[in-house]
């Protein structure tokens, strides 16, 4: 199945789309895809064909997503808590995650065609070597693309992502490149694996549970938080403009929390400033220097 699929939308879903973009549409929309397994325990067949039904669907909701005006996508597709599954589960959900980022990497004309920026964002340490380099060379290709940005979260958990930013402050204080009194909220956030983007607007989680799995629990503060219990690989266009409707209607609370969130400006020095782009160079650099044998073979 392609990253990117062709656009299927009959005249009245393309109707809905139209009206629902009168109203205020999100940038940036993070989805917890919940469900796979228990849609394959329901349609009695394996657990990876569940996954890969998902995958399915995050194609269509990324068409959906363009259709409406979306900027920004971010999904949750492989937790750190999930190498804890059996081995068997855990080489399937590998293995597949190749095997698709194989295949974005052989439509890459069509994601520089649409603009399409790929991000993963998580513990690259823990991702196999082989797939590790398709994810470098996916990012390092499309780094320039500004149309769309697709944040694929993968061996990711916020307690991981904190603890690494954590991590990179203590040492650039050890370095005496930043000091302790630099440190705030905005440094902390400038260190996360979403240095490059904006805090969701709208996160949807499927599959009827009403938590958020340790998934970017920093950003998302003032997110409108959407659930549903259909199982990800039900959840339909229709289930889609339901989130964003609802999104529409709490957008003016969105606001005024936004409003006194920000009614303080931030203070910035060249100091800090230096650290974060020397530490958001370093990041870019590994990440290239990670594909450049596969980019050279």
């Amino acid at each position: 199945m392609s990253w990117i699929k062709e656009r299927t939308l009959n005249w009245l879903q393309f109707l809905a789309l139209k009206i629902l973009r009168t109203g205020h549409v999100p940038r940036h929309v993070a989805f917890i895809m919940d469900g796979n397994r228990r849609y394959a325990n329901k349609k009695h067949v394996a657990k990876v064909e569940g996954h890969t039904k998902g995958f399915d669907k995050l194609a269509e909701t990324l068409n959906w997503c363009m259709d409406l005006g979306v900027t920004e996508v971010t999904v949750y597709a492989f937790s750190i808590e999930n190498f804890k599954r059996s081995q068997e589960e855990v080489d399937a959900l590998m293995q597949l995650a190749k095997q698709k980022f194989k295949r974005l990497l052989e439509e890459k004309v069509k994601l520089m065609e649409h603009g399409v920026c790929i991000r993963v964002i998580g513990n690259m340490s823990l991702i196999p070597e082989d797939m590790r380099k398709l994810i470098a060379e996916a990012m390092t290709i499309t780094k320039n693309n500004n149309k769309a940005f697709l944040n694929v979260a993968f061996a990711y958990t916020s307690r991981d992502e904190i603890t690494y930013a954590i991590k990179d402050i203590t040492k650039g204080v050890k370095c005496n490149e930043i000091l302790p009194e630099d440190i705030n909220e905005n440094l902390i956030s400038e260190c996360l694996y979403t240095y490059n983007s904006l805090n969701p607007d709208l996160l949807i989680r499927t599959s009827g549970e009403v938590r958020l799995s340790d998934f970017l629990m920093w950003q998302i503060s003032d997110t409108c938080v959407y659930f549903t219990n259909l199982l990800w690989p039900e959840f339909s266009l229709w289930d889609f403009l339901s989130a964003i409707f609802y999104y529409q209607k709490c957008y003016p609370d969105l606001q005024r929390v936004a409003r006194m969130r920000n009614s303080k400006p931030v203070a910035h020095n060249n100091r800090i400033s230096t650290y974060v782009e020397k530490l958001h160079h370093e990041r870019q650099v590994m990440i290239e220097n990670i594909c450049l044998p596969a980019v050279q073979s």
